[in-house]
């Protein structure tokens, strides 16, 4: 593979600071506060609801977001899959505080690396500084619509590893040639660059891909709150980088109307990385998931609306040694309730309890 500028090592940043409310927090640091995030579910609402709904968030005083990027809903009880890169860019435009960030992007199927380049260039000057590029090697669910087939793991991961030396020469300017295993790059140049490029995130769910973002990465990104994750990634060269994580919620005043929509609609949160990055349709998924039995869902999700179930729910996020963690509201139509009760109750005991 042979480039026309040199890759650019990767920076131990979280969000830079033009824009962002606040420093990263960063490993290690004993001063720094956990942050707590906001999630844009694309699976579960509209666009112009998304927006609504970060919006609010800012408001509620939610210190971060981050974004699904898909083709399908999960389950088809969910209902929805906007176009994730529109609805960042309405965000952007919606909000001035909160910072943005795709959770997470496959840049290797449906999206040339090189156009993944292009999108978050954008996206960091639209939001003056307030994004981060979350990227992972993908699902079938998503990527298999444009008819690329879905190769092995290792495959993908090379395919990963490839496409973020592709993008990190694009954020640095200049023509970038590349004729690699899996991707060419034909004299492409980003003419709309940021003076800072955003941050780049990988997630993990393994050894490999703990070794690529330790590598890789300004930032790890997982959906388990697994401390093996964090020191694998630490291993690779990831020690004092931010870590976010992802845990998913269910508020309501009636705990089980709570545990009845966590069922329906989130249900296969708890098929593994391994299982849900395979199955090619929310269809298969309701196939995997008719034996899950509400409380099974209800013994993983916080449901109802006792902030100390929430706040014991994000603990191992924070013992395990996240520094950022986005909450999922299950549900689109329950996210205004959501937003208010987080604002008045459950922000203040997630800072008293972990601030």
């Amino acid at each position: 593979m042979s480039a026309s500028c040199p890759a650019r090592a990767p920076r131990s940043t979280g969000f830079p600071a033009p824009g962002g409310p606040f420093p990263a927090a960063t490993a290690g640091d004993p001063d720094s506060m956990v942050r707590i995030g906001y999630t844009m579910m694309t699976e579960q609402a509209g666009p112009r609801d998304l927006v609504g709904h970060v919006v609010r968030a800012e408001e509620s005083g939610f210190d971060f977001s981050v974004t699904s990027d898909h083709y399908f809903p999960w389950l088809r009880s969910q209902g929805h899959s906007p176009y994730a890169w529109s609805v960042l860019g309405a965000a952007a435009q919606a909000t001035s505080r909160i910072p943005l960030m795709t959770y997470v992007t496959c840049p290797t199927f449906r999206y040339h690396p090189a156009v993944v380049a292009q999108k978050a260039a954008t996206m960091h000057l639209l939001s003056e500084g307030r994004f981060r590029l979350g990227l992972g090697s993908g699902e079938n669910l998503n990527e298999h619509v444009v008819g690329g087939g879905w190769p092995s793991v290792d495959v993908r991961h090379e395919m990963l590893e490839e496409a973020v030396g592709i993008i990190r020469a694009l954020f640095e300017g200049g023509h970038v040639t590349r004729h690699g295993a899996h991707f060419d790059v034909d004299s492409a140049r980003l003419w709309d660059l940021p003076d800072e490029p955003p941050p780049i995130g990988i997630a993990v769910s393994g050894e490999r891909s703990c070794a690529l973002a330790g590598r890789l990465a300004d930032l790890v990104i997982a959906t388990e709150p697994k401390p093996g994750l964090l020191e694998a990634f630490d291993r690779h060269g990831g020690a004092g980088k931010p870590r976010v994580g992802q845990l998913p919620v269910c508020h309501d005043s009636d705990r089980e109307t709570a545990v009845k929509r966590a069922h329906a609609q989130f249900r296969w949160f708890g098929n593994g990385w391994k299982v849900n990055s395979e199955l090619p349709h929310p269809d298969s998924f309701e196939s995997a998931t008719r034996f899950v039995k509400p409380d099974d869902v209800a013994s993983s999700i916080p449901c109802g609306d006792d902030p100390d179930d929430f706040v014991e729910a994000v603990r191992p996020y924070v013992e395990a040694g996240f520094t950022e963690i986005a909450l999922v509201q299950v549900g689109g139509d329950s996210q205004p309730a959501y937003l208010d009760w987080s604002e008045k109750t459950l922000l203040p005991a997630l800072r008293e309890a972990f601030g």
